[in-house]
């Protein structure tokens, strides 16, 4: 089983060709999941000629198995729970509770840490490119979408380069649009189609957003 992309930045230049068609359309502006979707949707953006910004979107982890998603919030108050995970494993509504509080202080520490007082980006209208590195359950991908409809987004689009095949069908259906480059069977997880699949940091973050607003910036 070998890696399909050597890093984020690879993956993005590579997602882009993939989503070429929307290049240069005057409402676009893509939207990256910080940390790790951001370096990705960098790329898509300067290929595509869009603006680019970050959508803050929180994991919500099962209490004492952090890494498995009981759902997500999002900018915009928006909270997706999986029902049938929190019924399953007996999850008590003052847990998720607990946990959601959590998450949102993270949310907002990182709003405040990207933008410092930049508003968040209007999309009302617009042609939206949700990018992230990957896709395993699509929870934290599906919170995103949902706020955005919340917001008035004209179209939302997934972009990522990599995609558990089921996850990726599912989400077809709750979105006008979806590109996942590439779909492999046993999928596994994420980071094991990278050859660096190292940590994004906040720092990182802000250098994209920043060298995204310059013209003829690139890493």
């Amino acid at each position: 089983m070998r890696p399909y992309f050597l890093d984020r930045h690879d993956a993005g230049r590579r997602l882009a060709t993939a989503l070429a068609n929307y290049a240069d359309r005057p409402d676009l502006i893509v939207l990256g999941l910080p940390r790790g979707g951001v370096p990705v949707a960098y790329e898509v953006a300067h290929e595509l000629h869009a603006p680019l910004d970050v959508f803050l979107v929180r994991k919500l982890g099962v209490p004492g198995h952090e890494e498995l998603a009981m759902g997500a919030i999002a900018s915009g108050g928006v909270r997706i729970v999986d029902q049938n995970l929190v019924e399953m494993l007996g999850i008590e509504p003052g847990e998720i509770d607990r946990v959601t509080v959590l998450e949102q202080r993270e949310l907002e520490r990182r709003e405040l840490r990207y933008r410092d007082k930049r508003p968040p980006p209007d999309v009302t209208g617009r042609t939206v490119i949700l990018v992230d590195d990957g896709l395993a359950t699509g929870s934290t991908m599906r919170a995103a979408v949902e706020a955005l409809r919340q917001e008035g987004a004209h179209r939302i689009v997934v972009g990522v380069p990599i995609a558990a095949p089921d996850t990726c069908e599912s989400l077809r259906k709750e979105v006008d649009d979806i590109v996942c480059a590439v779909t492999p069977e046993p999928f596994r997880a994420v980071g094991i189609w990278y050859v660096d699949f190292s940590e994004t940091s906040d720092e990182e973050v802000r250098e994209l957003l920043e060298r995204a607003a310059l013209p003829n910036q690139r890493v």
